[in-house]
């Protein structure tokens, strides 16, 4: 059942059948976090529009030429710093915190589920927001690596491997334990809440198809349609992902 350029009354028969449900698990992609001001990478103004990402974030680049590959870092990290959650972010975080989001699965590194209040996240590529030792993993605060001691590119003083924010570059495994997380979340709900996401970008792109065989709802809220509104989706909420979670949070808790 397709519900197309947002209604506030399309939400009436979703926040029913999330009820339902019970506890279901949330899928986001960078549509949730472009009004937070965050471009989302391959929009027209996205960062692959300026870069080449096969030069800036691949891991092959990062040891060719790391001072290059740092440039870029900073520049993609630097706007994720004060930005601030919007209303999709904190909708979330009230179900999760009513007993409704069982847990969130995120492709983005921006860290705003958790600044929003949500717990449960499962990070598939992982935080910009902290940095890692490549050699012996140690966990660094990314406002630590401005201090001089570290250099640039920062080295870790432990073991003298490089330091990068723990985010996966093309070329990358996914963390196991998170990618593990993803698949039995999606076979064990019951109804998938996908926000954001164009599902062209594996694995997460598979998560809604993996939801759907195994018997899950599929509620997909988007700007506009995907590849993934034709294949699985079961109610189609089209507009701003902000006004349509608040309006279905509000009316799910009352």
């Amino acid at each position: 059942m397709w519900m197309n350029l947002f209604n506030p009354s399309d939400t009436d028969e979703v926040a029913k059948k999330i009820l339902q449900k019970g506890e279901i698990v949330v899928l986001t992609g960078a549509g949730i976090s472009t009004e937070s001001g965050i471009p989302d990478f391959r929009s027209p103004d996205g960062i692959w529009s300026r870069y080449d990402f096969t030069e800036y974030a691949t891991i092959d680049a990062l040891l060719k030429n790391p001072v290059k590959v740092f440039g870029f870092f900073k520049e993609f990290i630097d706007p994720l710093k004060t930005a601030s959650p919007n209303k999709a972010h904190y909708a979330v975080a009230r179900l999760e915190e009513a007993g409704i989001v069982k847990a969130v699965i995120t492709q983005n590194i921006d860290n705003l589920h958790q600044k929003a209040g949500s717990k449960n996240v499962v990070e598939l590529h992982g935080n910009a927001t902290v940095a890692r030792c490549m050699g012996c993993r140690k966990l660094y605060p990314l406002k630590e690596l401005e201090s001089e001691k570290y250099g640039f590119p920062p080295v870790c003083p432990d073991c003298r491997k490089l330091i990068k924010p723990d985010v996966i570059l093309f070329g990358e495994m996914l963390p196991e334990d998170a990618l593990k997380s993803a698949y039995q979340y999606s076979m064990g709900t019951k109804l998938m809440l996908v926000i954001g996401t164009s599902g062209t970008v594996a694995p997460a792109s598979a998560l809604p198809h993996l939801a759907k065989r195994s018997g899950a709802d599929i509620v997909e809220i988007n700007l506009e349609p995907t590849i993934i509104t034709k294949s699985v989706t079961d109610y189609f909420l089209q507009g701003k992902a902000g006004e349509i979670m608040n309006e279905l949070a509000g009316k799910i808790l009352g």
